[in-house]
Parts: structure tokens; sequence; C-alpha cells
């Protein structure tokens, strides 16, 4: 019995001794258990059988029964999770099947541009894969509602010089299976080998087989998605769900897109010139949304801000298919940038721009007014207002967001003065220099090409109208300024000094543009022609803009005139900067001499509205109804001051009949203007007023 006992605790396995720590005990035994699960092979396990080897301890060596059936030898078994099945994973999965075949019958077409809101708000909440489309079918699933099928994307191309976030990206969002050049669809040799992207002439200048920003031409990883599971209907899909390429078909016929992309570039681009046309364009036709879903938001942005601009006669479409369509749009380029910040790129400030713009045509203020903080403050993080953060960049680059900024900046300043709102982006606080005068077919990415001589710039207007908004910028810092702490005695002396200057200024503002800019008549406003105003002027006028609105074969040639256009701009928005100056010298003078002369600030007031009115005769209607609801705003803003002078109708009779006249004929036709870019037919046409001019 001694010898049995003593044999038995030799074959036992000794418990660990007390100098080995619980790490080390832990991993012999997990040493000990895998290497006797290891101890049958795997034909040995699946016939159940004991499987002999000579030398247990030697992996390459292989069992009696594999030699002599002539089979491999492996090893590859790995043991199952044991445990009871998990039955809440098993009624989710249940419940979404039941969800799936409840919603089997539901197909929305891809190209209906009238989609319900209800209906996107269904898709959003239940992110179920949807019924597949047949074969003879070329129409696709609309973009909100969710699918989890790969989408065939069109031959890799080098990328355009113009930056996308792409090119770029954080670890966190790092593709668990990385898009590689060949998994794109193209051309392929008779071997099945490589795909060779190919290239059209028209994107040659303007794509570049050289790295950018030091990364590959053909390495355009994205934050590609990884599908997700099967959720319930009830559950919110993760911000990066959208961020994934699309397709242009999936929102409306890629032919309706192309129309409304050279719509803007007749109609918004020379007012807003923040994109690089040629660049855009050969990505356009290379369909790089299918690659880049950031490029996809950019150009739905467009889309979006493009149909609440343009003249409803131009869009053979309903005006609510029209609402609906800018809205879809907009949500989706929402959805996919709402979690592609990080990195900032200068495309997310002209995005946020784009849709700035969309919701002050829209009405929605407070949307506005965000877009419009995200837009800003992207700049700023991009260092967009400082000359040093330029250096290095291709001349694409550069001039798209000089652009962008100053665009932003007279935004910044149209807000504060119609809204009372802070300044954003002061003056002081900016040393990027004016955007460079030459058009987009100019701007190569590798340098900058000389301007035709005699041929004006269309980024010209921009130029003059930022150097108008920087004047504006000084006077309304002096404003807050004075509001703050008002200027006494000798202050107040020099402050006067200042703002005189500042008129003077404002007033010459404009005496060296380019011929195209300059107003081809001037009048004084104590030489009015008779039939400046009157019911025979107001319905010749309404009359060209109903024509211009609801005919699609009235003739546009002003419309299409981007200069003519620009002078409606730059010439009222001067006059605006001029009326906001002088409303300040008078108080001025008041504090220093104790009150004014009522009769000189009335003649001024005067003058004021009959320049702009001058201006506004001067320039067809059609260029200023061009322009829109955000000229509206600042010539309202100047004509609502003249019902001061209309109330001293009995001090003044002569003043207050013609500032009278004077306002009737700005109001009246300028609302028809702001009217006929409503797109609800709801809507009387007026405005809560917490808009603000965009440019």
């Amino acid at each position: 019995m001694p010898a049995a006992r003593a044999k038995k605790e030799s074959n036992s396995v000794s418990p660990p001794s007390d100098d080995a720590s619980p790490k080390e005990s832990t991993a012999e035994n997990s040493k000990s258990k895998r290497k006797r699960q290891s101890q049958s092979c795997d034909a040995c396990r699946a016939r159940k059988v004991r499987c002999a080897r000579e030398n247990p301890d030697d992996p390459k060596q292989s069992c009696k029964h594999c030699v002599a059936l002539g089979i491999p030898c492996t090893y590859d078994y790995q043991p199952k999770k044991r445990g009871p099945p998990n039955l809440y994973l098993r009624r989710l999965q249940e419940a979404a099947a039941a969800a799936a075949a409840a919603q089997g019958d539901i197909h929305e077409p891809a190209l209906d541009v009238s989609v319900s809101p209800s209906s996107v708000h269904q898709s959003l909440a239940s992110p179920i894969q949807t019924r597949p489309s047949p074969p003879q079918q070329q129409t696709s699933s609309s973009f909100l509602e969710p699918s989890l099928t790969p989408i065939q994307t069109a031959p890799i191309l080098p990328p355009s010089r113009y930056p996308i976030a792409a090119d770029s990206f954080l670890s966190h969002y790092s593709p668990v299976n990385p898009i590689s050049p060949a998994s794109f669809s193209g051309s392929r040799d008779n071997n099945g080998g490589a795909m060779i992207p190919q290239k059209s002439e028209d994107t040659q200048q303007y794509s570049s087989s050289e790295p950018y920003g030091s990364f590959s031409a053909y390495n355009w990883s994205y934050k590609h998605h990884q599908p997700l599971p099967i959720l319930p209907p009830t559950a919110i899909p993760p911000l990066s769900y959208y961020y994934r390429p699309h397709r242009l078909e999936d929102i409306a016929p890629r032919d309706t897109i192309s129309l409304i992309i050279a719509l803007f570039f007749d109609f918004v681009y020379p007012l807003t010139p923040s994109i690089h046309k040629p660049s855009f364009m050969a990505d356009l036709h290379s369909r790089r949304e299918e690659r880049d879903p950031l490029f996809f938001a950019l150009v739905m942005s467009t889309v979006a801000s493009t149909l609440v601009q343009v003249p409803r006669s131009y869009l053979p479409m309903e005006r609510s298919v029209v609402r609906k369509l800018a809205q879809t749009c907009y949500e989706a380029s929402r959805h996919i940038t709402i979690a592609s910040y990080d990195p900032p790129t200068s495309m997310h400030v002209v995005v946020r721009y784009f849709d700035c713009i969309y919701h002050f045509c829209e009405g929605h203020d407070a949307t506005q007014h965000a877009a419009f903080g995200e837009s800003a403050h992207i700049a700023v993080t991009l260092r967009m207002h400082e000359e040093a953060s330029y250096e290095g960049l291709d001349p694409i680059e550069c001039e798209v967001r000089r652009r962008t900024f100053w665009l932003l900046f007279g935004a910044d300043k149209s807000m504060s003065i119609l809204l009372g709102r802070p300044i954003c982006l002061r003056d002081e606080d900016c040393t990027v220099h004016f955007p460079k005068e030459l058009d987009d077919e100019y701007i190569t990415p590798s340098a900058y090409l000389p301007q035709p001589h005699g041929k004006t710039a269309l980024v010209s207007g921009l130029n003059y109208i930022s150097r108008i908004f920087a004047l504006l910028g000084e006077i309304l810092v002096r404003i807050r300024v004075d509001k703050r702490s008002p200027p006494q005695g000798q202050f107040a002396t020099a402050r006067l000094e200042e703002v005189q200057s500042l008129h003077t200024r404002i007033l010459a503002a404009l005496v060296h543009t380019p011929e195209p800019l300059r107003l081809k008549q001037t009048l004084q406003h104590s030489h009015l022609p008779p039939e400046y105003g009157g019911a025979g002027f107001r319905q010749a006028t309404f009359a060209e803009v109903k024509d211009f609105f609801d005919n699609p074969k009235a003739s546009r040639a002003n419309a299409l005139n981007p200069f003519l256009v620009m002078q409606a701009n730059l010439y009222v928005t001067q006059q605006l900067v001029r009326f906001v100056i002088e409303q300040y010298r008078d108080e001025l003078l008041t504090s220093l001499h104790g009150s004014v002369d009522d009769h000189k600030v009335a003649e001024d007031r005067e003058a004021v509205a009959s320049d702009l009115l001058n201006i506004l005769h001067s320039i067809p209607i059609q260029s200023i109804a061009t322009n829109g609801p955000s000229l509206v705003h600042k010539v309202r803003f100047v004509a609502s001051t003249l019902l001061d002078a209309v109330r001293k109708a009995e001090t003044a009779p002569a003043s207050a009949a013609r500032a009278h006249a004077f306002l009737w004929d700005f109001l009246s036709i300028l609302s028809e203007i702001e009217r006929n870019y409503l797109l609800d037919d709801d809507r009387d046409g007026t405005s809560s007023g917490d808009g603000m001019p965009i440019v």
C-alpha cells in the first residue's frame, strides 16, 4: 500500500510552489490545457479514436492512423466557448428579421426626388437592408435609406489638386478592410492582372501622379464604413454609418444633377467663387463621389444651395419637388459631414458655407447662423485668416481658401450690421491676402498662369466687395467700442475725424473698378428723370420680373452677365456702408454740439436713397434679381430709415413725398423679387428679418 500510494502521488500533478506567482500558475495551467487539447489530430478527433503518436511532444510527427490512411496530420481544431446560447442576441436577430419581412414589399424609387420627410425619418430609424432590385432596373435605393451592399465604384483615378478628407484620416477611422486600387472595377489584362487606371483627357491637367501632401496618388484611402450588425428597428446608427461612398443616382438622375451644377456656375458662382471649376468638373466627370464621401457631400450642398437661388423656370420641376430635392441634398450632405470633422479641410468650410446659404434662402434663421458658425470656426481652425498658413499649399488650394475666407468675412459683417451681432472675424486679426485676380482656368496645380491682357477676372468683384466690407468692419468696431465707453471732448473729436476719413474712403472705394464692373449710368439725385417711379414703371418692372422667373424662353442675357450681377452687389453694399458711416457721424456731432441740423440730416438720407435708386435703375432688373434675397435685405435696411422722413410730412412735405416715392419703388419691386425665391407656395413672402445677406 505505501508503495502504491507513493507511485500515485508521483504520477499526479504537483501543486505550484509558494514561490510561483498566480500569473505563472495560470500560464502553466493554460499551457498544459492547450497541450492536452492538441494531443489528438483533426482526423482522429473527427473519427473519435485515440490518436497514436510515438512521441507526443513532437508536433511535426504524424500519428500512425494518418500515416496508414495517407492523409495530412493537422492540429487546426479550436475548441468552442462553452456555455448556454445567447438568447438575448437571438431575440434581437428574430425581431430584426421580422421587421425586414414586414418591410419587404416597400421599395423607394431612387429617382423620386419628392421623398416625404416621414419616409426619410423612417429609413433613418430602421437601418435594415431593403430587398434588392431586379437586375434589369437601373434605379437604386434612396440615399437616406441605409444599404449594406457593396457599391460598384468607377475606375480609380489620381486625385485632383483640390484637397479632400479622403487623403488623410485618423487611426480610429482606419478601415477594417482597406480598399486597394485593384478592388475598383477597371480594365484588366487577359491573365486577370491588376487594374489599369483609366484617365480621361479632360482630367489630366488637374490630376497628377505625384503625391499630394505625402499621400500617393493611387492611395485613395477613406474612412471605410464597417457594415453594421442587424439592429432592432428602434436602434440609431452611429454617426459614421453614412460616411461611405455614394452615387449621385441615389439622389436624382445624373443628368438632373449636371443641369443644376451648370446653373450654379451660371447664376451663383460669380458671387460665390468658392469652387475651382476645372478640377471640380474633372472630379465630377470621373465620379469621384463614388470613392470619396466628402466630395459627394460637397456636390450635394452645391446642389441644395443652387436650387434655392436660381430662377424656377430653369428647373423642369414643380416648386414643391424642387424644395424637397434641395432638402434631401442638404440632409445627405449633413449625414456625411457630421462624422468627418477630423481632420478638418477647406472642403468642410465650403460645404458649411453652402449650407448657410441654403438655410438663409429657406428662412431657417437659427440653423443658418449655426451653419455659418461652423464654417467660420473651421476656417479659423485651419488658420485660413493667417497668410503664413498658406505656405506650401498648391495654387488651387490657396485660392479656394482665400476666396472662401473673404466670403465668410463679408457675411460676418453683414450679419453684424443688419442683426446687431458681434463681429466674429475682425480685420485686425486677419493677415491673409486677397485672392489673385485670375480666372480658374489660369490656376493650375503647379503654377499661376498670366491672365490675358484686357480680360477682367470674375474674382475681382469679390476683391472689391471685400474691401468695402473691411471698411464696414472698421466702422463697426468703433461703434461697438464707443457704445461701451462713449468718447468725450478731444477723444470724440478724434473719433469724428476717423469717421470722416472712413466716409471719404467708402465714397472712393469703387472709383478704380475695371470697366466691366463700372456703372454705365450715374445720375445725381437732383436730376431724376420723370419716368423713375410711378405706376407705369412698377407695372413694367413687375412684368419683367415675372417673365424672368416664370418664362423658360425669356432672354437672360443680363442675368447671365456676371459683371452686371456683381455691379448690383457692389454698389448697393457701398451705399449701405456709406449710410452706416453717415448715421454714426451724425451721432458723434450730436454728442459734441448737443444737436444736429435736422434739415441737413434729411438731405443726406434722401441723397443716399436717391443714389441707391439710381443704382437700381442703372442695372437691368434681371441682374438685380439674380442677387436674390441678400440684396433685398441690404436695400430694405436703407429704405426703412426713410420712414422717419415720411413721418415728418407736416414739417417737410416735399422731402417726405420724395422719400415716400423712393420707399415705394424700393419695397414694391424688391419684395416681388424676394417672393419669387420662396419655394413654399403657402408663404406670403414676408420674412422674420432674422436672416442675413450672404454676399
